[in-house]
């Protein structure tokens, strides 16, 4: 196997099972590896550490594997077992699969999750999400690129005939790199399947997912228990959805008993989606009103006290450390507009999706927006991602959603 030697003392973060290992870390590279293949990192008296793709950047080595089981021939199956397993401990995945499939331990209430996260599931560099039987991948690395025949055997293994369709949607996550032929299309679909989207369940509600054309796999599933808690609280409010994609928090709030929910996009066809599963799920169109423009716009138009209860869930402001510093001020900005819009005794439910940002700074920052309006907030909750997009305890940078649930006066 090529081999990646690291410089004396170099090792101990690999020796702390942390999953990346950093160019400068790295002394020497023996056997001119090509990005994606798999390398051995050793010590600098050669003693293995670990095993991982290799590639091209500051991370210079993934970490599958802290010994050589990355070599053996079940690799890929024993990984999607052990995170499918991780799913069913957490009541999400009691059969992996689409609902009638799931025989009495089953549940119809909520059919889609995610499978593998990332370093979450010692698999860097790969996501895929399950919607009712259909799993949709996304490869981060050329690594897992590479990799992707293998994954979808490995989840056809698992799931026998539940599994419906594999579906690769790497074009834009996968760094391109010559001979990458970076073009989503199915891997592998059941002779019975041929959809591009279907209507899965998440806590009983309904919801359309596109994963052909939609954003990231085809629905934020990390919003799940989020979404939940904006039912809880959504009753006689008037809700503000900002930055709303297809809809799940509004849903949520009009199960919820909210008075009237407007959702706000710029995306045409994501607003298209939500009115879809909005009457999908039964309600009154009236109490709904969905708007297609820019949300920043919107909610500087917004009259002080016509909403009392806002979600701010923007896109990630900071993809990089570079970014940073503009990404909090657009925070702090957005946030500060909402809390001095929301009506007295309102609620704001504010996110960040940016990893870069973590849920200190982002405190920080919507304290300093808080400061900044003059009023009397409250913080009532501190919002995470659920437990399928699980954080490895050895990489906290996995934990990149957070969020405040505030009450302002």
């Amino acid at each position: 196997m090529k081999k990646v030697i690291l410089k004396r003392g170099r090792e101990e973060s690999v020796l702390r099972f942390h999953p990346w290992v950093f160019s400068g870390a790295v002394a020497e590279v023996q056997g001119n590896p090509a990005e994606g293949d798999v390398v051995a990192v050793c010590s600098c008296d050669g003693t293995l550490l670990a095993c991982g793709h290799w590639q091209i950047g500051s991370i210079a080595v993934r970490i599958l594997s802290f010994d050589s089981d990355v070599l053996k021939p079940d690799f890929w199956v024993d990984m999607i077992s052990r995170a499918l397993d991780v799913r069913k401990a957490a009541g999400l995945a009691v059969c992996g699969a689409e609902p009638e499939a799931c025989g009495s331990g089953g549940s119809v209430r909520t059919d889609c999750y995610r499978l593998v996260h990332g370093e979450g599931d010692n698999l860097p560099g790969l996501i895929v999400d399950c919607y009712g039987g259909v799993c949709v991948m996304q490869a981060h690395s050329a690594g897992m690129f590479r990799a992707r025949k293998q994954i979808s055997e490995a989840l056809q293994a698992v799931f026998g005939d539940s599994l419906a369709a594999v579906y690769d949607k790497s074009s834009a996550t996968a760094p391109f790199k010559a001979g990458l032929d970076l073009v989503d299309g199915y891997l592998y679909r059941r002779p019975d399947f041929n959809d591009d989207s279907r209507t899965v369940s998440e806590n009983g509600h309904r919801f359309i997912v596109d994963w052909t054309s939609g954003q990231k796999t085809g629905f934020f599933l990390d919003q799940r228990e989020n979404r939940a808690l904006v039912e809880r609280y959504s009753r006689g409010r008037k809700v503000l959805n900002l930055f709303c994609y297809t809809g799940g928090f509004s849903v949520y709030a009009l199960a919820g008993g909210a008075e009237s929910v407007c959702s706000v996009d710029s995306s045409r066809k994501a607003m298209d989606l939500v009115g879809r599963n909005i009457l999908l799920n039964g309600f009154d169109a009236s109490r709904h009103n969905g708007l297609c423009c820019d949300a920043i716009d919107y909610l500087k138009s917004v009259r002080e006290g016509e909403y009392d209860l806002m979600i701010v869930d923007p896109p990630a402001f900071a993809k990089h450390r570079g970014a940073l510093r503009n990404a909090l001020r657009a925070y702090q900005r957005l946030n500060a507009a909402a809390i001095s819009k929301v009506a007295h005794g309102g609620l704001v439910f504010t996110f960040s999706c940016s990893q870069v940002v973590d849920k200190e700074t982002f405190a920080l920052t919507v304290f300093s927006a808080a400061a900044q309006t003059g009023r009397s907030v409250r913080i009532l909750d501190r919002l995470n991602q659920p437990a399928d997009h699980a954080v490895n305890i050895y990489h906290p940078e996995g934990e990149y959603l957070k969020g405040l649930l505030l009450y302002v006066e």
